[in-house]
């Protein structure tokens, strides 16, 4: 008798980062209670090093007058699941630069959402194109437990690096570990090189511990 053959495995599908699955439907995943909305008390601050040494702050209705765009965006999360072209729409990133104006000594930024949850990110990421803070997915505004009324995406790194529940930006001289950094997860997080765990940093890839 012959020897029986595995079947071959399919090919790897070039639109998935390494360890990657497609999935149907938007799971939800975040860390401690959803908030509730005050939107009388809602506002979206911008500090630190600011140019002008101020700080920028917008309330609900302001924040939400200002420029929109659309984007087409992937969606990596660590758990190992993506989202494929994604339509995401609010404020670009790049509109809060231009508005509130970093120092030119600035880095990185802090990305502060509610319950004191942030994100660190250089400021080449969060200045790309594709970062937003999106108010809307695939034409619908964003359900609270995604993030309603902000969430931050950025298309180019893995999902924790965009919180839900946005409040702040910080402008920062030099990089600072944020939540899930303090805890074990990758500084970078770009999902091509597979950044899932801060075992894995390489010399440069983010502040001493």
């Amino acid at each position: 008798m012959g020897q029986n053959q595995s079947e071959p495995s399919p090919p790897a599908d070039p639109r998935l980062p390494p360890g990657q699955r497609r999935q149907r439907g938007w799971p939800v995943l975040h860390y401690g209670p959803v908030p509730r909305f005050k939107p009388h008390s809602w506002d979206f601050q911008v500090f630190g090093a600011t140019a002008d040494a101020e700080k920028t702050r917008w309330d609900f209705a302001a924040f939400h007058a200002l420029p929109k765009v659309t984007v087409r965006g992937d969606f990596h999360c660590v758990t190992k699941f993506s989202m494929l072209d994604n339509e995401w729409h609010g404020v670009a990133a790049r509109t809060v630069l231009d508005l509130a104006p970093p120092d030119p000594s600035v880095t990185h930024v802090m990305v502060w959402a509610e319950y004191g949850y942030s994100a660190n990110l250089s400021l080449v990421d969060f200045a790309d194109p594709s970062t937003v803070f999106a108010t809307h997915h695939d034409g619908q505004p964003l359900t609270v437990e995604h993030g309603f009324p902000v969430r931050l995406v950025v298309p180019r790194l893995y999902a924790w690096k965009g919180p839900k529940w946005v409040r702040a930006v910080e402008y920062m001289r030099a990089d600072r570990r944020g939540f899930w950094e303090e805890r074990g997860y990758h500084n970078r997080a770009d999902p091509w090189q597979e950044q899932r765990y801060s075992y894995q940093e390489q010399d440069g890839d983010g502040p001493l511990r």
